[in-house]
């Protein structure tokens, strides 16, 4: 059992990561092509083999692998929080790591786990090691996570909408409650099973809740109380990982074919609402960019913008939605 401990400093801090971290799906999604992975994840899994096979990465992933075993512990520095502005950030923020840490969190790893041979140069400190290492997460990021990113988005983006709602609705409690059954908040804890028991005080520093599309089983927490704490969790999917192949939205080349890729993969991720910011960081292309495939879409009526606040939340109009799903039924026809 894990216990989270929330002071009413803590209550206030707390917040929804803006979208899915590359660094953390891709930790999460290398544990789950483990031989003992669930089976809801199988044809994901082969499929993703495949494809690592094919690019020639193998050996980064079996790097990767050996560094965050799907045990009751992997480092933390493999996940730092500078992740969530995107793949580049939390690879320039591995490569800094201090060396005093490295050692420590690879002790620890070798505790639960046996490490292959080459790790004691990277716990030794050598930065040519943690070079090789950040380059091995970012092949295996570039096999096997991007090709899914805009569906992962997506999904994490309508699950960041039901707990704002959640949020609106019900306060701290409400969202906290949302998280059923998964986490059980009985003020001021939070309890979820956990492989080991620990209590975590949060201690005024807040929580960032980072919804994930490829967690499973159970939410996720840095093993290191003196952190900043973020809190991984599963997020409830209507489809699951293998619902399309490998490569993304089937949906995308055939629309791409239409309007062009890009234009294709804002309408995919605006299956739930977005803001011109959050596109551009979900697609990794700029704002402007961003805004002018909006204005595009929205001028032939595939999208339409809502004002709230000092924003605008962009969603399907039911004529984007129709083509959208015009496709679908085309592919599953064929």
């Amino acid at each position: 059992m894990l216990r989270l401990h929330f002071t009413d400093a803590d209550l206030a801090k707390i917040w929804v990561a803006p979208g899915p971290d590359p660094l953390w799906e891709t930790v999460l999604g290398i544990q789950l092509m483990s031989r003992n992975g669930p089976r809801s994840f199988g044809e994901w899994r082969r499929r993703a083999r495949t494809e690592l096979r094919r690019k020639g990465v193998e050996g980064s992933a079996r790097l990767v692998g050996a560094a965050a075993p799907p045990a009751s512990y992997f480092p933390d520095f493999l996940t730092p929080p500078e992740g969530r502005h995107g793949l580049e950030a939390g690879l320039e923020a591995l490569r800094a790591t201090p060396p005093d840490r490295l050692g420590r969190e690879l002790a620890l790893t070798a505790n639960v786990r046996r490490l292959p041979r080459w790790f004691a140069g990277l716990a030794a400190g050598e930065r040519d090691r943690l070079d090789e290492l950040a380059e091995a997460i970012r092949c295996v990021y570039e096999a096997v996570i991007r090709p899914d990113w805009t569906r992962a988005a997506a999904t994490v983006e309508a699950d960041r909408m039901v707990r704002a709602r959640a949020l609106r609705d019900g306060g701290v409690g409400g969202l906290l409650d949302s998280l059923r059954p998964a986490l059980d908040w009985r003020a001021p804890t939070l309890r979820m099973r956990y492989p080991e028991d620990r209590d975590i005080h949060l201690e005024g520093r807040g929580l960032c809740l980072i919804p994930s599309f490829f967690c499973h089983g159970g939410p996720v927490a840095l093993a290191d109380p003196e952190l900043p704490q973020v809190l991984v969790y599963p997020i409830a999917r209507t489809e699951g990982p293998d619902a399309a192949p490998l490569g993304a939205d089937r949906r995308l080349k055939p629309l791409g074919g239409l309007i062009g890729r890009t234009r294709a993969r804002v309408l995919t991720a605006l299956q739930g609402s977005a803001t011109t910011g959050e596109l551009a960081r979900v697609l990794h292309i700029s704002t402007a960019s961003a805004s002018e495939h909006v204005r595009a879409l929205r001028e032939a009526g595939l999208v339409h913008g809502n004002r709230v606040g000092g924003c605008v939340i962009h969603s399907l109009t039911p004529l984007g939605e129709a083509l959208l799903h015009g496709v679908t039924e085309q592919l599953d026809a064929a």
